[in-house]
């Protein structure tokens, strides 16, 4: 199986995932950005932490415990990072931009970083190269982690686009996974900037179609569990609702799992269950029901 992944939602689902089935993730690089001479690539790092166990689980970004002291000492000198980063987090930004820097792609840098934190699962960036989702607002363009992190989502969103997004190529390695797997989810991760730039990558969608693909709302009836999706949705012409989520992806998807909240939707395509995670119990208990419709397609 092949799991398409952003943030938030997505690394919950895997914390069950991982105890029961054997997977590769391929995660969203739109929004990373360099923070004081470090790459940051936010949904990259969840997922790994996610994996290793030691996200932090009230924030879902970040590793359980950390400090943020050097962010604190950079503002009191009078320099205030774009994002707060915290300590530890702060030494996988070091190791990745470290290996960057001596020539190694985006692929092997998120191995090298995956193996050091002992994740046994394949963690794959969408592309090697710079893609960087752009927010469109009166106020004129932004990068997501501008308008998310310190105009803290506030402002009107007239469009989305991925710059860069036209010399992104798949890699090979993840192009030899999409040639033998036969089975893709994709997470409850926001379809419109996590979802939605793996799916622009050169011709990712005509790989993926035809095959079993189950997606997993991270919309509950007209709001989003968590982050900006419905705002994003509307800037995009999209319902912003399950059905919505379903038109993003369109007809790649052979079934798409909505919340029990939602069951009114159920139809030949559409299947209800639980989909809200608190704990891991939950996300086992949904990967379980997923699992079970994988082999139902």
């Amino acid at each position: 199986m092949i799991v398409l992944s952003g943030g938030t939602g997505t690394p919950k689902l895997l914390m069950g995932l991982k105890e029961i089935a054997d997977f590769s993730v391929v995660v969203n690089t739109a929004e990373d950005i360099w923070i004081s001479g470090n790459k940051i690539c936010p949904d990259i790092d969840s997922v790994i932490y996610a994996l290793a166990g030691i996200i932090d689980e009230e924030k879902w970004w970040g590793i359980r415990g950390d400090t943020f002291r050097t962010s604190e000492m950079l503002k009191n000198l009078g320099f205030e990072e774009l994002m707060k980063v915290g300590d530890l987090d702060r030494a996988t930004h070091i190791l990745r931009s470290e290996l960057l820097r001596n020539g190694l792609s985006l692929v092997q840098a998120t191995k090298a970083v995956a193996r050091a934190y002992g994740v046994s699962h394949e963690v794959f960036p969408m592309c090697n190269e710079d893609v960087a989702t752009t927010i469109v607002t009166p106020r004129g363009e932004m990068h997501f982690q501008e308008f998310w992190v310190k105009e803290k989502g506030l402002p009107e969103v007239l469009d989305i686009y991925f710059r860069g997004i036209e010399r992104a190529r798949i890699p090979k390695e993840v192009r030899k996974l999409l040639k033998d797997d036969d089975e893709i989810l994709i997470g409850p991760s926001n379809p419109i900037t996590s979802i939605l730039p793996i799916l622009s990558v050169e011709d990712f969608r005509n790989r993926i179609r035809g095959k079993k693909v189950i997606a997993v709302s991270p919309i509950i009836g007209d709001s989003p569990v968590s982050g900006p999706a419905g705002k994003f949705m509307k800037a995009k012409g999209y319902e912003v609702s399950p059905l919505g989520v379903l038109r993003v992806y369109g007809d790649l998807v052979s079934a798409l799992v909505v919340d029990e909240r939602d069951s009114g939707l159920v139809s030949e395509k559409i299947f209800a269950t639980k989909t809200i995670m608190r704990d891991k119990d939950d996300a086992i208990r949904l990967s379980e029901y997923i699992l079970k419709l994988f082999d139902r397609l």
